[in-house]
Formats: structure tokens, C-alpha cells, sequence
């Protein structure tokens, strides 16, 4: 089951992220907004952690923060258990340490 208000949570602490990294910058909601393309009801809206703002929005902002590489995260694909275990082991051989003495 869907948990809505963790949805809504998650969606309402990116906003925050959001206007305080424009706050660090200095800027105002309408030059943000501009920089990104957006209306300034629709940065208010990001802000908020309004889930009908488009991803392309989003995108856009990480871009202007220098921060797109932090959607590469999102997604990512994980090993399986299974794939781990068919993985080869590869293990680097370590030579045995000679001491003089």
C-alpha cells in the first residue's frame, strides 16, 4: 500500500532544499523562476512540494544549482542477490611480504 504522507513528506523536504539553496544564492523567487523557465507560482509551487510541478522543472533547477549530477542517483540500478552470487569473484593475489632477516 501506498504511503501517501510519506509522499507528501518527501515531496515538501525537496521543496525546502530548494528554496534554501536560492535563498544561499540571493535570489528572488522571480529571477529563480526565470532562471529555470518557470512562472513564479510555479517555483512557489516546487517550493511547496506540490507533486503536480513537471520533472522537466525540477531538472532544469538541479541544472541551474549545479547540482544534476544528484539525479543520477535516483533510480540507479542494484545488484541482486543472484547477480552478486553469478558475479565472478575477482580477487587480486597478494604476494607474500618478504622480510629481511
Amino acid at each position: 500500500m501506498l504511503d501517501f504522507k510519506q509522499q507528501e513528506e518527501s515531496l515538501a523536504a525537496l521543496g525546502q532544499r530548494l528554496r534554501a539553496h536560492r535563498l544561499e544564492r540571493n535570489e528572488t523567487m522571480a529571477v529563480f523562476a526565470q532562471r529555470i523557465g518557470v512562472s513564479s507560482g510555479t517555483l512557489r509551487a516546487m517550493e511547496h512540494g506540490a507533486e503536480t510541478v513537471q520533472i522537466g522543472a525540477w531538472v532544469r533547477a538541479l541544472w541551474v544549482l549545479d547540482r544534476l549530477d544528484d539525479l543520477n542517483a535516483v533510480l540507479i540500478r542494484r545488484q541482486s542477490l543472484l547477480d552478486q552470487v553469478r558475479a565472478p569473484q575477482t580477487r587480486s593475489r597478494q604476494r607474500a611480504s618478504r622480510h629481511a632477516g
